[in-house]
């Protein structure tokens, strides 16, 4: 059972809409569709709401630490939570999938994230799941810190939220446990 939902991000007007705000932007849907009201949590770092997803409650979190410490927020909160990090799912930016393309999998390196770098060593443990959303790669020559940190184009954009969409429908089973069944209908 996912007890924990993290969106990788970076606070800030001038990262609002940006391919590495991938986690934040698909969490604030997420906490629009269910009621959940964001409040700043200063124990935590981090905006902070709750909701139901069928039948089970869950946490939604967004670190206000800037991407690279991120893990400082999630392990405060799975500290103070008692959580194992198996229940706790991280959405984030995939450079290495094309936009429009989602995918959950457990475990596994950060893969040069540097979100996913820190929760590792804050964690002490790779086993959380993590809900990666495509948002392509730049072209040859084009630094990748300026690509993620720049807006993609509207069409891009609309691909992204098609892809919300379709990770937010597998919500209540994800939130639920049936982790290997939602892996094995998304990831196909």
């Amino acid at each position: 059972m996912i007890k924990l939902v993290v969106g990788l991000g970076n606070p800030g007007r001038q990262y609002e809409k940006t391919r590495h705000n991938a986690g934040f932007l698909f969490l604030d849907r997420l906490a629009a569709g269910c009621g959940g009201v964001w409040l700043k949590e200063a124990r935590f770092q981090a905006l902070f709401t709750e909701g139901f997803f069928g039948a089970h409650k869950c946490m939604l979190l967004k670190p206000e630490t800037f991407m690279n410490r991120s893990g400082y927020s999630v392990g405060k909160v799975a500290r103070y939570y008692k959580l194992l990090p198996e229940e706790i799912l991280v959405v984030h930016d995939e450079l290495d999938f094309d936009v429009g393309v989602v995918r959950l999998k457990k475990d596994g390196g950060h893969a040069g994230h540097n979100g996913l770098r820190d929760i590792i060593a804050q964690l002490g443990s790779r086993d959380f799941y993590r809900l990666r959303i495509g948002v392509g790669r730049p072209v040859p020559g084009r630094v990748v810190a300026d690509f993620v940190l720049s807006e993609p184009s509207k069409g891009d954009w609309n691909m992204i939220d098609t892809t919300f969409d379709v990770a937010i429908s597998f919500m209540p089973e994800i939130v639920a446990g049936n982790l290997s069944a939602v892996m094995n209908k998304m990831n196909t």
